[in-house]
């Protein structure tokens, strides 16, 4: 195994949205640096089942539909 090519994995600390935190290994920054996160699990409705809204910008979802709509959409 050759030598000086891996990573140098360190300790840090992350901090989710709730403000709950977590220490795990990273090769992000410098070992004891803290990285805070502005999505995660917790609060994303795709990890967490919510419902998304959809924004027609400039009638674009409406003209999508009036093409296609011979198609069963």
């Amino acid at each position: 195994m050759k030598k000086d090519i891996h990573p140098d994995y360190h300790m840090i600390e992350v901090k989710l949205t709730d403000g709950t935190t977590f220490k795990t290994r990273s090769t992000w920054g410098k070992g004891g640096d803290s990285m805070s996160l502005d999505i995660d699990p917790s609060a994303h409705p795709a990890w967490t089942g919510g419902s998304a809204k959809l924004m027609d910008t400039g009638g674009r979802v409406s003209k999508f539909k009036n093409k296609y709509a011979g198609l069963g959409f």
